[in-house]
């Protein structure tokens, strides 16, 4: 039966060279075997129409007499409709999506011989856990990682850690797992591990903290000091007739967005004592404040 390659990439007997090798692109993104929801039986429908309608010549062919000879070992000894197109990645949402397996070296193991389908093994993947100071996390670092392989002599690596980073976020760096025989090595996961600060903790890239004032403090003003991620105390002013649970703001003192250049801000939470007991002397001044209508 003859098979309707145009359908099978989803466009018009028309269609340029660019629509054709995009329609290609998408749907073998779509149906490849190495995903969740891979459909093997369509990848090969949509690679035997490729190899078809992405070479002149045998579209031309294609058009005048249809599928016959093109199907099963019509693309044997050679997959020449893969010329100069690379496999190792294709883009989704405008963002390249990298694979774990050569999608040339399957193309081609689709193509040559008996048509069967072959995927490269990959070594374990190994899981190694960093920890770091609140600071670290702030301002990121370069860190020292020993790596321990089963398969060859421990390492010690250099990695950048971003500004920014948050505890438990994880690392990738491809290609560092333990290494196997004809096949690809794993890949390297640091998952990250923040000690807490004694004063500070993150929301996003703002830093917030919690300031106790008294209620003299909160009326008439004062100046205080708190921390930053620098480790550096500063003074702040506290403006008078400030409420209890009121935020003031340091704007530019937080911790950096991650992955751009911008810092969040400090939030200082305002937190007004009230006390309990009272002496004369202070029962009495308040008194004479409530006599005034404040």
């Amino acid at each position: 039966m003859s098979k309707d390659y145009y359908k099978i990439l989803g466009v018009d007997k028309s269609a340029s060279q660019d629509e054709i090798k995009k329609a290609f692109r998408k749907l073998a993104h779509k149906y490849h075997p190495d995903k969740k929801d891979g459909d093997e039986a369509k990848f090969k429908q949509v690679n035997e129409a490729y190899s078809v309608l992405s070479n002149e010549q045998k579209r031309a062919q294609y058009d005048q007499f249809g599928s016959t000879g093109f199907g099963g070992g019509g693309a044997q000894g050679g997959f020449s409709g893969f010329e100069g197109f690379d496999f190792s990645q294709f883009t989704q949402n405008g963002q390249r999506v990298d694979f774990d397996v050569d999608l040339g070296e399957i193309f081609g193991s689709f193509f040559r011989g008996g048509g069967g389908f072959s995927r490269r093994r990959k070594g374990q993947d190994i899981r190694v856990d960093v920890e770091l100071s609140f600071k670290e996390s702030i301002f990121g670092k370069k860190e020292k990682i020993k790596v321990n392989y089963k398969s060859k002599k421990h390492e010690e690596i250099t990695i950048d850690i971003p500004a920014g980073i948050d505890s438990g976020e994880m690392l990738r760096v491809r290609g560092r797992g333990e290494e196997i025989e004809d096949g690809t090595p794993g890949d390297l996961f640091i998952k990250i591990h923040v000690k807490p600060h004694k004063t500070l903790w993150k929301e996003g890239a703002n830093l917030v903290t919690e300031k106790n004032i008294k209620l003299t403090e909160s009326i008439l003003g004062t100046k205080t000091e708190i921390d930053t991620p620098e480790e550096e105390p500063i003074t702040i002013k506290i403006p008078a007739g400030t409420k209890h649970g009121e935020l003031l703001r340091l704007r530019g003192k937080g911790a950096p967005v991650l992955g751009g250049s911008q810092r969040g801000d400090i939030l200082i939470k305002i937190s007004v004592d009230i006390p309990k007991k009272l002496s004369r002397k202070s029962r009495k001044a308040l008194e004479e404040l409530q006599e005034e209508g404040l």
